[in-house]
């Protein structure tokens, strides 16, 4: 058994998020786990850009409302509760809500060899605005 300490919040970089976010690491498994979770907490109006995962992603709605969309999709909204599953190479981006912080659990794969993550453009605000 390892009990690890809560490490620092980290505060999510300009480069592929726009406003204000943070995350906690909460698992990064080492071989032969490649488990990775993180609970990211966003400021209203803030979200990730496009990016991709390798295994895919799963995200679960821990509180606020937050709004996700998958390229060519429309954008959704999700609340607490909620669990967004997306395969395998699917470009996407999720955040909050205009008007509500959100926070949601990030669970992903890494893969066994190349990036567990791709990221693409910052997502503009015609994009983020399309309902």
């Amino acid at each position: 058994m390892e009990i690890v300490n809560k490490q620092p919040t980290v505060k999510a970089p300009a480069e592929t998020f726009t406003g204000d976010a943070w995350f906690d690491v909460i698992a990064k498994g080492e071989g032969p786990s490649r488990l990775r979770v993180n609970v990211v907490r966003f400021a209203p109006g803030a979200r990730n850009a496009w990016h991709s995962h390798a295994v895919g992603q799963t995200l679960h709605v821990t509180e606020g409302r937050g709004l996700i969309q998958a390229r060519g999709g429309q954008v959704t909204e999700i609340g607490p509760g909620d669990t967004v599953h997306t395969p395998p190479g699917e470009w996407h981006w999720h955040g909050a809500d205009p008007d509500h912080f959100m926070s949601h659990l990030a669970m992903w794969e890494a893969p066994d060899d190349g990036p567990e993550t791709r990221w693409g453009a910052l997502v503009t605000d015609e994009e983020y605005h399309r309902r």
